[in-house]
């Protein structure tokens, strides 16, 4: 099974991206992946694979429940290479009261959340019998961290150390980030915590890095958009200060949303194989899709899919996403049908098509139905004609103020189209249905 460009759910349902990396020659990413219906349920990690981040291959389920700790599923995490071998963090869950109408939900409030690593030797088998370990047990103390919700480790190596970020909680009421440290990458230790309120009620999803010599963290706020017509969660991203010898985090005064169409959730990042910062989203979608829609999707329903890949840069003390140039490479030699004057289509194979234009003040580029405007300097779409009736999702989105004129990047398919604005400035993706 296979998917070109997005990652799609292979049949049934997918969530945030894990243990996204370049090992011994491919890519690999996991995703949240419940194989038995096109809904959230017990977690397990699906994988695949691809040799340029654009053709992936599925290869079926990675990590699934087998111990007392993950009895209940495994959540988000990353991955990383460590003596040659392929180290998978992810966070196990064990409920401590089962809704007793659907045993893949808990009670709310009565689970439990620790840190494991599953340890594979070549990247592609997996050994869930005997290669798990408990690595970090659930938080006892409410003033460090939340036993219920702690989770998504994000891990990396900074000097002769491998660092951690955990997302979690004070008392569901601001969102903490949590800092530990090892030196093996097996044995870890409590370093140090940063708890705000611009993290929301929950952090979620949290990914700490270095690109152009400023530290970066992108994470993923529950509750950080009330009383509007977003998603409540949202993905955001910020210039922080770091100390890798006491672990603190310093936030500075502002952040910028991810993206600004508000349906990408949960970002993971990796570095590529020349170096890049490269981040994959999740694409939240409000309903099932039929199979035909999808290649890989084995003749049944699915829901869930990626982002196309991404390259995270700061200029200007700016944080930029452009899209990855491997994308633009795929349409290097496809056919070019002129839309206009100063907009050009270039189509590929199965659906995917890309644009390239420059808007000014006033103007406005209809896409099937999809609205694209520049008004009062800001890049302002509207969807309401491409969603699907039942649903009452956000249909007009909007961007930061960018100038009387910019250019717009847009890559489309069936289910989603991303606009890059001034090359990555700002991104405004959104799920549509053709």
């Amino acid at each position: 099974m296979k998917n070109t460009l997005h990652l799609k759910a292979p049949g049934d349902w997918i969530n945030d991206p894990n243990g996204f990396i370049y090992y011994q020659g491919r890519y690999h990413l996991f995703f949240q992946y419940f194989p038995c219906a096109p809904e959230w349920g017990t977690m397990h990690w699906g994988h695949a694979v691809s040799e340029d981040l654009i053709h992936w291959t599925h290869l079926g389920i990675a990590l699934y429940p087998t111990k007392d700790y993950d009895r209940n599923g495994m959540f988000s995490g990353s991955a990383l290479e460590l003596d040659g071998k392929m180290y998978l963090y992810y966070t196990a869950v064990k409920y401590l009261q089962t809704d007793d109408d659907y045993i893949h939900h808990s009670v709310p409030g009565c689970l439990e959340q620790s840190q494991a690593l599953l340890i594979s030797e070549d990247g592609f088998s997996f050994d869930n019998r005997n290669a798990k370990m408990q690595i970090i047990p659930p938080i006892a103390d409410e003033n460090i961290g939340s036993a219920a919700d702690c989770r998504d480790p994000k891990v990396w190596k900074e000097g002769e150390w491998y660092y951690m970020v955990i997302a979690s909680t004070y008392q569901q009421k601001e969102g903490v980030l949590l800092l530990y440290r090892s030196e093996d990458g097996v044995n870890w230790s409590y370093l140090n915590r940063l708890q705000d309120k611009r993290f929301g009620n929950i952090l979620e999803c949290p990914d700490l890095f270095m690109v152009n010599d400023a530290y970066v963290l992108v994470s993923s706020p529950i509750a950080i958009l009330k009383d509007t017509d977003y998603p409540e969660n949202q993905s955001t991203c910020q210039l922080v200060s770091f100390d890798a010898e006491t672990g603190e985090v310093t936030l500075r005064d502002s952040y910028q949303f991810l993206d600004y169409g508000m349906d990408l959730y949960a970002p993971q990042s990796n570095l590529d194989k020349d170096g890049r910062r490269v981040i994959i989203s999740w694409v939240r979608m409000p309903e099932e899709m039929a199979p035909e829609d999808n290649s890989a999707s084995g003749g049944r329903f699915w829901n869930g899919m990626m982002s196309l890949p991404r390259v995270v840069t700061v200029k200007e003390g700016h944080i930029y996403t452009a899209v990855h140039p491997n994308v633009r490479a795929y349409f290097e030699d496809a056919c070019c049908e002129k839309i206009n004057h100063d907009c050009y289509l270039e189509q590929k194979r199965e659906g995917n098509s890309r644009i390239c234009t420059t808007i000014k003040e006033g103007q406005v580029l209809n896409l099937d139905g999809y609205q694209i405007m520049l008004k009062d300097g800001c890049v302002c779409t509207d969807r309401s004609e491409l969603l699907p009736k039942k649903h009452a999702l956000h249909s007009v989105c909007k961007s930061p103020y960018v100038g009387e004129q910019c250019s717009l990047e847009i890559y489309l398919e069936q289910n989603l189209i991303e606009i890059f604005i001034n090359d990555g400035q700002y991104v405004i993706s959104n799920v549509i249905y053709r």
